[in-house]
């Protein structure tokens, strides 16, 4: 995720840090290269035919629409796990308060372990990544074992509190407000899994991308009256436009992704770490500091 303070004008305007330009640059060449030679063509050639620039706007519009429909349902996926994650991290700080109201020392202990070891392989089961150095203090070989991970973590959370509870160590009304907060946390887990398991469907993506072809394929033809050789520049604008909102859509579909406009779900794990490890007594670690302004 980009982070940082925003750029003066001239700077953000030849920006590639978290630009999808690198991205789609051999596509606006091409585009830009089709465009030319269709110019060549009709000037020494052969005559092609001139569309209406009237219809071109019309088709453009439609595009727009298109486009925009698929952009803002990414951008919603991306501020629901952006959500979701906030509220993991604020159920977490809560979790460790209340079991320091209701649970033995060594019972909270294994509790805010077993929370770090939750919310790293919640990390690694989006990312579908093997365990990492960051997880690797709070979790065992059972964890990872588990068919699910995370679940397993969590299962592990509700197996030592239902132990201390028929110990009569755990009262009826700190169970009670500890299982409601541990449901949060599951509901949050199974909203990020929905998002992850759940892409846009396919038919968008495909419309999307038949139609932007065919526009910026065409739309010469609207433009070699009034702008001659200047065509293919126009061209390449056209195709920056709609292939970029294409790719940036693509981006945030997936927002547990380790893209630059991806969550950075690694500093919200050692957001969390540094609230639990020192009611471990363990010194709390540094927040993670951005890499050329990008949090993985």
């Amino acid at each position: 995720m980009i982070v940082g303070k925003r750029k003066r004008p001239l700077a953000m305007l030849f920006s590639m840090r978290g630009s999808v330009l690198p991205l789609i640059l051999p596509r606006i060449l091409l585009v830009a290269a089709i465009a030319a030679g269709m110019v060549w063509v009709d000037l020494n050639i052969v005559t092609l035919p001139h569309a209406d620039t009237g219809a071109f706007a019309a088709f453009g519009v439609a595009l727009s629409l298109f486009l925009g429909f698929r952009n803002n349902a990414a951008y919603e996926r991306w501020w629901e796990a952006r959500k979701l994650w906030g509220q993991l991290i604020a159920d977490s700080r809560a979790l460790s308060r209340e079991a320091q109201l209701f649970l033995t020392p060594e019972a909270r202990e294994d509790t805010l372990r077993l929370t770090l070891a939750f919310v790293h392989l919640h990390r690694l089961n989006l990312r579908r990544h093997d365990p990492d150095d960051n997880a690797a203090p709070w979790i065992d070989d059972a964890l990872i074992a588990a068919p699910h991970p995370p679940c397993a973590a969590l299962d592990r959370i509700a197996a030592l509190w239902s132990d201390e509870r028929a110990a009569g160590r755990l009262d009826g009304y700190g169970a009670r407000a500890l299982e409601q907060r541990l449901a949060s946390i599951a509901l949050a887990q199974a909203g990020c899994e929905r998002i992850q398991n759940t892409p846009l469907p396919f038919v968008y993506s495909l419309l999307v991308y038949r139609t932007a072809v065919l526009y910026c394929l065409l739309a010469p033809l609207g433009m070699m009256d009034s702008a001659g050789w200047v065509t293919p520049l126009f061209a390449g604008v056209v195709a920056y436009v709609f292939f970029g909102l294409s790719e940036v859509t693509e981006e945030l579909e997936n927002p547990f992704g380790e893209t630059v406009n991806g969550l950075a779900l690694n500093a919200m794990c050692r957001t969390i770490e540094i609230s639990l490890m020192p009611q471990l007594g363990l010194e709390a670690p540094k927040p993670l500091s951005p890499v050329r302004h990008s949090l993985l």
